[in-house]
């Protein structure tokens, strides 16, 4: 099938942001030398000209909400990781939707850029909501 022009967007951002993974964690960090969550998903989406706010706070106000099941590579997951303070801090960009299992890419402080699963329970239970920007 033809695929359309965002999702060859999506696929080459998702792609960048794969050329970070084993990057360690550093706050306000955008390049190989360390990055923090909001970080690598700005970068990603700016080597395709696209204009993204640095803080994911920020980005949860772009582009559309989506349903879980409707779920792309490209789109973008938003996390509560704070249970004291109700707010977005955390980001991460949907890898791949296999058989109902959402892998994401992100930038954790204790293991830097590294692939996680919406399964995982932490991660479960910090999801707020997925956003896409293509």
């Amino acid at each position: 099938k033809d695929i359309s022009v965002s999702a060859r967007k999506a696929s080459k951002v998702v792609t960048h942001a794969l050329s970070f993974e084993g990057t360690r964690y550093k706050y306000g960090g955008t390049d190989k030398r360390g990055m923090d969550c909001s970080g690598l998903v700005y970068t990603s989406f700016q080597k395709e000209n696209i204009a993204l706010p640095r803080v994911s706070r920020d980005m949860a106000k772009k582009g559309i909400r989506i349903k879980l099941n409707d779920i792309e590579e490209g789109d973008l997951l938003f996390f509560q990781t704070n249970k004291n303070r109700k707010v977005i801090n955390h980001v991460g960009l949907v890898v791949e939707n296999q058989k109902g299992e959402v892998r994401f890419i992100h930038s954790t402080t204790s293991r830097g850029v590294i692939i996680s699963s919406l399964l995982e329970s932490y991660w479960k239970s910090a999801f707020v909501e997925v956003r896409r920007i293509i």
